[in-house]
């Protein structure tokens, strides 16, 4: 489900929108979408519940952006992803690749398999090539919590301590990428 900020706000759709597998689509028109919300409280709280998980999630890949370890950020991506309310009856197993984690997770696909290593010998998931089985997800959930500090600590660094903090040997690193632009 989406596109409904865009109805409400009756504003032409701004992002592309692609199927990475094969999927099966279908729409509504805006005036559809109107008179379902003028006459059904039930697909009123359906809508209100879609906008109020999609700010919860957003606001957690949010902090898990600007806060979190790679690791935890490939963690919440990946458990995103099994989201009960956005993406409700999704199997344990899904056909992604690790370029794609690290497009939503935005990291290097070569950082993206050294998470998934550690998050595999912690025993959270199984990465196969073409996609990831989840075997606990309360566990991918709880990854950051476990390991996240609470002290108030300056995290502010110089860019050596930072590059030797963050960057591996063989990790690429970009930079003045805008947009379209992508490193290798």
């Amino acid at each position: 489900w989406f596109g409904e900020g865009t109805v409400l706000k009756q504003e032409v759709y701004r992002y592309n929108i692609q199927a990475l597998r094969r999927s099966l689509v279908a729409g509504i028109t805006a005036g559809t979408f109107h008179w379902l919300l003028d006459r059904s409280i039930g697909f009123n709280r359906f809508v209100m519940n879609q906008i109020n998980e999609r700010l919860g999630l957003f606001i957690g890949l949010l902090e898990s952006e600007r806060l979190l370890d790679i690791d935890a950020r490939v963690a919440r991506t990946l458990a995103a992803l099994f989201h009960p309310v956005l993406q409700p009856g999704i199997e344990a197993r899904i056909a992604i690749s690790q370029e794609e984690i690290g497009y939503l997770a935005g990291v290097s696909r070569q950082r993206v398999n050294r998470s998934m290593r550690t998050l595999e010998e912690a025993g959270y998931l199984v990465a196969k090539y073409g996609g990831v089985t989840v075997l606990d997800l309360d566990g991918l959930r709880r990854w950051n919590h476990e390991r996240k500090s609470m002290a108030l600590v300056d995290k502010l660094v110089d860019e050596h301590e930072a590059a030797r903090r963050c960057v591996a040997d063989g990790d690429y690193i970009g930079f003045e990428l805008y947009g379209t632009c992508r490193a290798p």
